[in-house]
């Protein structure tokens, strides 16, 4: 027979899912009402604010951005394609 453990509740709690530096998932338990511990953002106030704008400190991931390269790299594509036929 198993001795009794007050550690039970806490075992068969969700674990948090986030990965560790190792790459293996975290075994913290997840806080209340969410899927995340403590140390990956579960906690009250972790995060970034609302409306934070660090994100777009250099435009890199606008939206306009993305589609300013995407349409650079379809002309690259095309021009490789049409001097390969030209050649």
């Amino acid at each position: 027979m198993k001795p009794s453990s007050n550690l039970d509740p806490m075992m068969a709690s969700p674990r948090c899912g986030a990965k560790t530096r190792r790459g293996s998932p975290c075994r913290a338990p997840a806080v209340d009402g969410k899927t995340r511990c403590r140390m990956h953002g579960g906690a009250a106030g972790s995060g970034a604010p609302k409306g934070n704008s660090n994100a777009l400190k250099d435009g890199f991931y606008t939206k306009s951005a993305i589609e300013e390269r995407r349409a650079l790299r379809k002309f690259i594509r095309e021009a490789e394609a049409l001097i390969a036929k030209l050649a």
